[in-house]
């Protein structure tokens, strides 16, 4: 498999991609640079627009546009208008942004917060249901990312970047918990992540210019090179659901490694031949 650019982007910290089936599109973020970008496989068009404040990651909604997790609280957005409204506010801690999030299942959209300054002080993680019932779920976490489910609905998935781990927590009881793998040791830290419809776990490591395709088990099936040291996040999507979109980022980068991988900040396609695991729209 081989990881193609697709848009030159130059995200300084791209995140968040989704694929919104109503719309044929990609959608992604870049959070530092406050831009809300999408992608249309089919006739190869692309736009963005820049958002008033900073966003991460978003679920497509069954009457059209985009739930949003923004710093400001979760906001309605219609993309084509270049309109976004806050609807539910929210009042994070000083210093705090929104990062991952993803829809389970059950139509529920579960995101993230963390400490801008490299997740200093945990985070949390949000599950916010199709009447806009919103609870803070899950604390402690100081970079959390990986927020996917299992095909089954069962388990979530959830990274803490700054512990170079992956957990599997059992959704109808998230406080029992187990290490799924980790890369403590390694110069690689797990980032976002996207689940097949076999179970598979596909997981963009920041600072490992890689994504690892992970067994249920928690064993390494395969290992996909990138043409940048760090992807930042992944989705499945396309006609057949089986081209993977990665975001990457250059924050942090030098000049020097900048010239080394021009791409940097792009967005990517990986034809895996894989099914991804198909999530419903959020019904809020």
């Amino acid at each position: 498999m081989e990881a193609r650019c697709i848009v030159g982007s130059a995200d300084r910290l791209g995140e968040g991609p989704v694929w919104s089936p109503l719309d044929g599109r990609v959608y992604w973020f870049d959070i530092k640079g406050k831009r809300l970008a999408w992608y249309e496989p089919k006739t190869d068009e692309r736009g963005a627009f820049d958002l008033p404040f900073r966003a991460s990651a978003a679920a497509p909604r069954t009457q059209g546009g985009l739930l949003i997790a923004t710093e400001k609280g979760l906001a309605i957005c219609d993309p084509d208008r270049g309109e976004i409204g806050i609807v539910q506010p929210l009042e994070l801690p000083e210093g705090f942004r929104t990062n991952d999030g993803k829809i389970d299942l059950a139509g529920n959209f579960w995101w993230s917060t963390m400490d801008d300054d490299h997740g200093k002080r945990p985070g949390s993680v949000y599950r916010t249901t199709p009447t806009f019932r919103t609870d803070r779920v899950l604390t402690g976490i100081h970079i959390p990312n990986t927020i996917s489910v299992s095909p089954d609905g069962r388990r979530l998935y959830m990274a803490d970047s700054r512990r170079q781990t992956i957990f599997r927590h059992e959704i109808a009881d998230l406080g029992k918990v187990e290490v799924f793998a980790h890369t403590r040791g390694a110069p690689a830290t797990p980032d976002g992540s996207a689940v097949d419809a076999r179970g598979y776990l596909w997981n963009a490591q920041w600072g490992g210019w890689r994504i690892v395709r992970y067994a249920p088990n928690g064993e390494i099936a395969e290992i996909i090179q990138m043409p940048v040291e760090q992807p930042t996040s992944c989705c499945f999507g396309g006609d057949d659901f089986t081209t993977l979109y990665v975001t990457s980022a250059w924050d942090g980068l030098s000049l020097e490694a900048r010239a080394r991988q021009p791409v940097a900040g792009g967005l990517f396609a990986i034809e895996t031949g894989v099914k991804g695991l198909a999530l419903p729209l959020f019904a809020g």
